[in-house]
């Protein structure tokens, strides 16, 4: 009798490796597809913001409000999975840029956070603090987008060599 494993037999290591690569694409896929929308959201805060700065008008702050409050809310995923790629996961190197990002993203929610206890303020005593804080928000994902941008562009090139 041979030891040797039969090639009609997958070996037991095979399933294992597919499950922590099918999560793994599963976690990117995920990230991709939940990452823009806080983005989205912060930009829209930000131009309700500077609406209800001009027009006084109560809509465009509570319509300011609820969006960094979802925002936030739907940050939560991507910053997790974003999180477990930088600081934990040790399959492959993480680049200096996406160390970046993370800080950057960091950063950003956390203006965004306090930014949502602004908007908890009566009428207009939220301006312009709420102005200014929607404004870093925004400043510090666009320049995370970029970053990863640049990120990308590097990992493709190093492909192409």
């Amino acid at each position: 009798m041979s030891t040797a494993p039969s090639p009609t037999r997958a070996s037991p290591r095979q399933p294992v490796r597919h499950r922590a690569r099918a999560s793994a694409q599963l976690a990117a896929a995920l990230f991709e597809w939940l990452n823009p929308i806080p983005y989205g959201m912060f930009v829209a805060t930000l131009i309700f913001d500077i609406t209800y700065m001009n027009t006084r008008n109560v809509f465009w702050a509570k319509g300011a409000a609820w969006l960094v409050t979802v925002g936030l809310l739907i940050a939560i995923i991507p910053r997790l999975l974003n999180f477990g790629h930088v600081w934990l996961q040790r399959r492959r190197p993480v680049s200096r840029l996406e160390r970046v990002d993370f800080w950057l993203n960091l950063f950003a929610i956390a203006a965004a956070i306090v930014n949502a206890f602004v908007h908890s303020r009566d009428a207009y005593a939220m301006v312009p603090d709420n102005v200014i804080l929607s404004m870093v928000t925004v400043v510090l994902l666009s320049i995370s987008h970029v970053v990863m941008a640049m990120n990308r562009l590097a990992r493709a090139e190093v492909v192409h060599e």
